[in-house]
């Protein structure tokens, strides 16, 4: 079954690299984009709540597109944040996110504001009736507070063919089996929670958006290639291997883990912006043990 738009089955929700100033480390910028390319991820979604979006300036957002898309040298598709809970802010991100030529955007549920189904609507027309990019929702009630029902998806869907897919980041199943049997043919459908790929997955989802993939992209690939060629065996195998790295890359708030372990690689520091804060020794000597498992032979 073709999609409607294809960015890949791994997405890497890529974090922005900081400096002792926690000013953007641009060539860190680049050679974090060269080992993602490298190691398995089909696209990266720039200035997300990983990448540290709500911390970023115009300026900023702009020079770390415009580093990342010179590094990737079109190997990856490139999805741009464009989400707020300001829909007209969300339009002007959507508009610009156009302007630079980006393959897509990702917009999420607004948040704290708590919008009815009825105000989702509204507010996602006016994005999708502003550009012709490709638009992934993104819904993560645990985060906005609300959440998208499978039917009001599935009623932009559609309305809007650029409304391409939807990141869903809960564990409820069932939305899962109701957006599959409600959305048009070709949506796709990405976990937002890397243990839950697997088995959504097994549901009909496409892919992932990914926090584990800046570490083990490679074998999180495998496991969803394993999935689709009909080796659940493998594929399963694969999900226990990673999964105490699932749940520790998430031992405290996203991105400050993931931070740590790519710091611990050598590939950038682990720098991030307030109000987050870097893990302290124990929690680093914690992790580590983890992750040392996977990258050390």
């Amino acid at each position: 079954m073709a999609i409607r738009f294809d960015a890949g089955e791994v997405i890497t929700a890529m974090v922005t690299p900081f400096d002792a100033k926690r000013e953007i480390d641009f060539n860190k910028a680049e050679e974090l984009t060269h080992h993602l390319v490298e190691h398995g991820s089909d696209a990266l979604l720039v200035a997300g709540t990983t990448g540290e979006g709500p911390t970023l300036t115009h300026e900023e957002e702009f020079e770390l597109l415009s580093t990342i898309k010179r590094a990737n040298e079109n190997k990856a598709k490139i999805i741009m944040n464009a989400g707020s809970n300001c829909t007209q802010t969300a339009v002007r991100s959507a508009k610009w996110a156009e302007k630079e030529e980006v393959d897509a955007i990702l917009s999420v549920v607004p948040y704290y504001n708590k919008p009815s189904q009825a105000g989702m609507i509204a507010h996602f027309s006016q994005i999708a009736e502003s550009t012709s990019l490709p638009i992934i929702i993104y819904n993560i009630p645990g985060r906005t507070g609300v959440n998208m029902t499978p039917e009001t998806a599935a009623k932009l869907a559609d309305k809007y063919e650029n409304i391409v897919g939807i990141k869903q980041s809960f564990g409820d199943m069932d939305a899962i089996t109701e957006l599959k049997m409600r959305c048009p043919e070709g949506f796709a459908i990405y976990s937002g929670d890397d243990s839950l790929t697997l088995p959504m997955l097994s549901l009909g989802a496409h892919g992932v958006i990914s926090v584990t993939s800046h570490i083990l992209g490679t074998e999180l690939k495998s496991m969803i290639r394993n999935f689709k060629t009909g080796d659940a065996k493998a594929a399963l195998n694969m999900h226990r291997k990673l999964y105490p790295a699932f749940k520790k890359l998430f031992m405290a708030p996203n991105p400050v883990p993931v931070k740590a372990a790519l710091a611990h690689m050598g590939i950038i520091e682990d720098y991030v912006r307030r109000p987050l804060v870097e893990l302290n020794a124990d929690e680093k000597e914690e992790l580590f043990k983890v992750i040392d498992k996977y990258t050390i032979d």
